[in-house]
């Protein structure tokens, strides 16, 4: 990039991201997980995307627009709250309910951003190990600590000896794990809860889910389960098994959001609120029954999803 017009500018400042972002990754909860600043180009559909999507300076124009929306809707719901009894004193209360809210709400994302920032430190000292284990032949691979516990892995370090065995069965084991459907529901006992939704309100042939933010939005369907492979355009329709902190990215492109698994607060749900997009969470095989390239209407308050021709 160094070499290009505006190439150190731009390099600078993908690097200062990833300085401060790149710990972040989907699922990142998962220690095993490739982070961004260990695999930056899975950024490149985000940047290739912002840059065909937007104009410069379309970041800080679209927050200046959410600013003044969020004051109209201020606004409008202190003067509803005037004209009830003791509407002033009311007003007033709600008033300060809302200056707290806004003052507050962001360090509702420091635990997970502390937790995420110390499980790449954490990551980083262990790999380190690991290379010394590959480099000594205790180990074929570096991420072969990924299946150990982290007690046998105290014993590899402290005996220089692995199973490699051991380690070839878990492997086996994961893969076959990832061709499993998780059930939609799963109690803190284990039961698995399996059932329909029982709706007759809706009209027949469209899918059913859980409302999680309102409003109706159509378009084109772009059924994603990889964030790497994203390729949205302004008016998507955002179709995926689930979304976490690191899908935040792609909400600014889309207009409405679908996903399998979900509830009022999980990720997805709650971020649709806070950018205003129709979205229904808990639409079962969505990704297989909405076809990408689809025209479909989403109607996030009765939520269901209806399919166009």
């Amino acid at each position: 990039m160094a070499e290009l017009p505006g190439g150190p500018e731009a390099r600078d400042s993908i690097q200062a991201y990833l300085d401060r972002y790149g710990m972040r990754c989907a699922g990142e909860i998962d220690i095993t997980r490739p982070r961004w600043r260990e695999r930056p180009s899975m950024l490149v559909p985000l940047l290739v995307g912002n840059v065909k999507n937007f104009e410069p300076g379309a970041g800080q124009r679209r927050f200046e627009q959410g600013r003044q929306e969020a004051r109209d809707a201020e606004q409008q719901l202190l003067e509803r709250v005037r004209a009830l009894p003791d509407g002033e004193q009311k007003a007033e209360e709600a008033k300060r309910m809302i200056d707290r809210v806004r003052t507050f709400i962001g360090y509702r994302e420091y635990p997970k951003y502390g937790i995420v920032s110390r499980y790449f430190v954490y990551k980083q000292t262990l790999l380190q190990e690991a290379e010394r284990l590959v480099q000594t032949d205790v180990l074929a691979e570096r991420e072969d600590i990924f299946y150990l516990t982290f007690q046998e892995l105290g014993d590899v370090v402290r005996t220089n000896e692995a199973d490699d065995q051991l380690i070839s069965r878990r492997k086996h084991a994961f893969r076959s794990y990832q061709a499993l459907t998780p059930p939609r529901v799963l109690t803190s006992e284990g039961e698995v809860i399996a059932g329909a939704y029982r709706r007759d309100d809706v009209p027949p042939g469209t899918l059913i889910g859980l409302p999680v933010s309102g409003g109706t939005v159509e378009g084109r369907a772009r059924v994603i389960l990889d964030m790497t492979e994203a390729d949205l355009e302004p008016g998507d329709i955002l179709v995926t098994a689930y979304t976490d902190p690191s899908w935040s990215a792609l909400f600014v492109a889309i207009k409405g959001l679908v996903t399998e698994v979900g509830g009022l607060m999980t990720h997805g749900a709650v971020i649709a609120r806070e950018y205003g997009l129709p979205a229904i969470v808990g639409v079962e095989h969505a990704t297989q029954l909405i076809h990408d390239g689809q025209r479909i209407r989403v109607h996030g308050r009765d939520g269901y999803v209806e399919m166009l021709p």
